[in-house]
């Protein structure tokens, strides 16, 4: 007899990994990828030499955290969706503390594990910090921000915003300017267009790091569903689709199989080379900023970049 576990203690991920393994074609959301091993294959990411966009994001942040701050307005609140580790944020945190005297920082994010060592890096290190961490899925259930004091500063780097889809980067915006109140500010990360042959690398690095991050989304299917995929069976798949404007991560399956997922009840049928597609990141222009924010009914003031103008960052207010 097989054992099935009822609905209540099934994994959150059950329903997502249903729908997602039942489409056709088949696919998984990227928030999947973290949890605690996708966390920590990430930040490894983050430091492959192919991967960019975080340490020119930081050079930025280091560059020009003054200005933004300032930009920002007094008396921030700091909070940080998708935090994850809020490694970055230490080079802001440091500029507003040079502002005023003390700092409430609210780093919000679906995995506590990633939440558990945002608040132990950051303890101890800023005297007149103070950190309260949300565990919440932002991209479902955007916590009510107009409810914390004082003027907010709502940070979501990292290009995380190329991670939607157009339609649902714009719902996003809008959701977040209904959750602030006038005069509040929002500080976005993007990736910008740039060389094909660069943007292929970031995600196929030469160590496979990406690639087991990927992959990791099945292990975590097997972990948390009882699932029974072989991940020598799959291969990471990255691309850089011109005509979306976006780079397509895909898991392919190397051979005609069978997939049991346990704790669903189900069985997935993979052909050989049927991809499950797991994430697109967009790439940006100055006019598709600039649209986003206007269509999200926010107004763009400030945006800053790398020399190379491969990120930027980008400062918009609520009015």
């Amino acid at each position: 007899m097989t054992a099935f576990r009822s609905p209540a203690v099934l994994s959150p991920i059950a329903e997502d990994v249903l729908l997602g393994l039942s489409a056709t074609p088949k696919s998984l959301p990227p928030k999947l990828f973290y949890d605690a091993a996708g966390s920590t294959f990430f930040e490894e990411i983050t430091r492959t030499p192919e991967y960019y966009p975080t340490r020119t994001e930081r050079a930025i942040f280091e560059r020009y955290s003054a200005e933004i701050t300032r930009a920002a307005g007094e008396n921030l609140a700091l909070v940080e969706l998708g935090a994850g580790s809020a490694s970055k944020t230490r080079v802001l945190i440091s500029a507003i503390l040079r502002r005023q005297l003390r700092l409430e920082f609210h780093p919000v994010d679906v995995s506590p594990a990633a939440l558990d060592a945002a608040v132990e890096s950051l303890n101890g290190s800023f005297p007149h910090l103070y950190v309260s961490p949300i565990v919440a899925d932002y991209t479902r259930h955007l916590p009510r921000l107009q409810s914390l004091p004082g003027r907010k500063l709502v940070l979501f780097i990292g290009s995380t915003i190329g991670n939607f889809e157009p339609q649902e980067a714009l719902a996003f915006l809008i959701g977040v300017r209904q959750s602030l109140g006038s005069g509040d500010a929002l500080l976005l990360g993007f990736d910008m267009v740039k060389d094909p042959a660069v943007l292929q690398a970031a995600y196929n690095d030469a160590a496979g790091v990406t690639a087991r991050f990927n992959l990791n989304m099945l292990a975590r299917i097997n972990r948390e569903l009882r699932g029974d995929f072989d991940l020598c069976r799959f291969e990471h798949i990255a691309f850089w689709n011109p005509g979306k404007s976006r780079i397509e991560m895909h898991l392919e399956s190397l051979a005609d199989q069978t997939v049991y997922v346990r704790d669903l009840g189900r069985t997935f049928r993979f052909d050989t080379r049927e991809r499950i597609h797991t994430e697109n990141s967009y790439k940006f222009t100055k006019h598709s900023i600039k649209a986003l924010f206007r269509d999200a009914g926010l107004t763009l003031e400030e945006t800053w970049q790398d020399p190379q103008g491969w990120f930027s960052l980008a400062l918009a207010r609520v009015k």
